[in-house]
C-alpha cells in the first residue's frame, strides 16, 4: 500500500491531478465559510438547531454545513444534482430526450447544456425560497434578517446562484483535469468535513470518562465491518454469459468472442435512500413551522428517527425507490434489441422478447436483496443511537447516505488513480502485485 502511494507522485502527471484536484476541493470548502451579507450570524446559528430531522438538515448535509451557516454556497451542489436526475428521468418518457441519449458525444453535450440551463433556474427559485425563509426565521425572538427587504432578496438569489454555478463550474473542472468525478467529489468533501469535530467530540466525551476507550474501538470496528459490507454491496454484481456470432465483413472476422452482462447487486446506488429521506422528513419539515398545533406535533413523535414506525415506513420506502430506480437507469428490451443487432445471444435463451424476460426476470431477483440491504445500512445509524449513547453526529457516520457516497466516490476515485499506474507498469491499490506476476 505505501509503495502504491509512492508510485502515485512518481507519475508526473497523475500527482499533477491530484493536485489539481486538491486545490479545488480546497476553494469549495472555503466558500462554506463565508456568509452572505445581510444576516446575523448569532441569531442564525440558534435558529439552526431545529432543522435536524428535516429536509433542511438533509440538505445541510450535502452543502457540508454550509446552508445552516447561510454561506454562498448554502445551495451547495444539489441544484445541479436535481436537475440532471429530472433530464434523467424525462429521458425515460420523452422521445426527444431519449433520441439525445443515443447520438453519442453530440447528444451527451447537449443534455449537458440543457442540465446547466436547469440547474440556474432550480437555483434560482431555491435561493429565492431560503431569502424567504431567512426573514421569516427567529430565534429567541429575534430576527435572523435584521432589515429584509426587496435589496436582501434579490442580493441573496445572486449570491446563492452564483455559488452553486461556480461549485457546478469547479466540479466539471476537476472531472475533465482532475481526478474522478468532481461533482461527486464536491459532495463527499462536505460530508466528511464534519468528520474532525465528531472526532473532537469523542475525545472530550473520553477525557471526561463519559465514554471508555474500549466502548469507541468497539465502535471502530462496527464501522470496519459495515464499511466492507457496503463495498461488497456496492461491488457486487451478478454476471449473464453473453455469446457473439462470427461475422465475416469483407476480409475481416468479427465476433465469436464470449463476455457477460454486469447485474449490480444495487443497481440503483444512493438514490433510493435520498428520495426516500426526502419524503419522511416532510412531516417534520411541516411541524417545524406549527409548533403551535398540538394534533400535528402529537403526530410527529411517529417520525423521529428513534421510532419503529418511521424505520418501517423509511425501509419500505427505500425497497421501492431502489426498484423504482432501477427500472429507469437499467432497460432490459434496449439491451436485448443491441444483442441482437450484434449478433449477440444468451446461451440457451432466444434473442429478442424472450432475452429481455430473461434478464429482466433475474435482474428483478438481484434486485430484491440488494434493497433490503440498502436499507438495513440507511436504518442501522438510528438503531444505533436508540441502543448505545452515540449522537447523530457520529452515528450519521455508521451507514445511510453519508457512508454509501463516500465509499462509492472513494472506490471510483481509487479505481482511476490505479488505471493510471497500471498503465505506466505500477502496481495498483487493489491488485497488488498484478503487473510483476505479468512481467515475471
Amino acid at each position: 500500500m505505501m509503495q502504491s502511494f509512492k508510485s502515485v507522485f512518481k507519475i508526473h502527471e497523475l500527482r499533477q491531478k491530484i493536485l489539481f484536484t486538491l486545490f479545488l476541493l480546497f476553494i469549495s470548502r472555503v466558500g462554506t465559510h463565508i456568509p452572505i451579507p445581510g444576516i446575523d450570524s448569532q441569531v442564525l446559528s440558534i435558529a439552526a438547531k431545529s432543522m435536524q430531522n428535516t429536509l433542511l438538515g438533509l440538505y445541510d448535509m450535502f452543502a457540508g454545513g454550509a446552508f445552516k451557516k447561510a454561506t454562498v454556497f448554502a445551495l451547495g451542489i444539489m441544484p445541479y444534482i436535481s436537475a440532471s436526475i429530472i433530464i434523467q428521468l424525462l429521458g425515460s418518457v420523452f422521445p426527444y430526450f431519449q433520441r439525445l441519449q443515443k447520438e453519442g458525444e453530440a447528444g451527451r453535450k447537449k443534455i449537458t447544456q440543457i442540465t446547466r440551463y436547469a440547474t440556474v433556474l432550480l437555483a434560482s427559485m431555491q435561493a429565492f425560497g431560503v431569502s424567504r425563509l431567512l426573514v421569516n426565521l427567529r430565534a429567541e425572538g429575534m430576527p435572523v434578517v435584521p432589515y429584509p427587504g426587496i435589496g436582501f432578496t434579490l442580493l441573496t438569489m445572486l449570491t446563492l446562484t452564483s455559488g452553486t454555478i461556480f461549485l457546478m463550474w469547479l466540479g466539471e473542472q476537476i472531472t475533465e483535469r482532475g481526478i474522478g468525478n468532481g461533482i461527486s467529489l464536491i459532495i463527499m468533501v462536505n460530508i466528511m468535513s464534519r468528520l474532525p469535530q465528531v472526532i473532537i467530540q469523542e475525545y472530550i466525551l473520553i477525557s471526561q470518562g463519559i465514554r471508555s476507550l474500549i466502548a469507541d474501538v468497539l465502535l471502530l470496528g462496527v464501522m470496519v465491518v459495515l464499511i466492507a459490507f457496503v463495498v461488497l454491496l456496492t461491488q457486487g454484481k451478478r454476471k449473464i454469459p453473453v455469446q457473439y456470432a462470427k461475422r465475416v465483413v469483407g476480409r475481416k472476422i468479427y465476433g465469436g468472442q464470449s463476455t457477460h452482462i454486469p447485474l449490480r447487486v444495487n443497481t440503483a446506488g444512493v438514490m433510493p435512500i435520498i428520495f426516500a429521506q426526502a419524503l419522511v422528513f416532510i412531516p417534520n419539515s411541516i411541524g417545524m413551522w406549527f409548533e403551535n398545533v398540538e394534533w400535528l406535533q402529537s403526530g410527529m413523535r411517529y417520525f423521529n428517527v428513534d421510532h419503529y414506525v418511521y424505520w418501517i415506513i423509511f425501509g419500505l420506502l427505500i425497497v421501492f425507490f431502489t426498484y423504482f430506480y432501477t427500472a429507469i437507469a437499467f432497460n432490459p428490451t434496449e439491451v436485448a434489441d443491441n444483442m441482437k443487432k450484434h449478433g449477440g445471444f444468451i446461451p440457451g435463451i432466444r434473442p429478442g422478447k424472450r432475452t429481455a424476460e430473461y434478464i429482466d426476470n433475474i435482474l428483478t431477483r438481484v434486485t430484491l436483496p440488494g434493497s433490503f440491504a440498502l436499507a438495513f445500512v440507511a436504518i442501522f445509524p438510528y438503531i444505533l443511537m436508540k441502543a448505545t449513547d452515540v449522537n447523530y453526529s457520529l452515528a450519521s457516520f455508521f451507514g445511510g447516505t453519508s457512508l454509501l457516497i463516500m465509499v462509492g466516490v472513494g472506490l471510483d476515485t481509487l479505481q482511476q488513480i490505479e488505471s493510471h499506474l497500471l498503465t505506466r507498469h505500477y502496481d495498483g491499490f487493489m491488485k497488488s502485485g498484478k503487473m510483476k506476476s505479468r512481467r515475471g
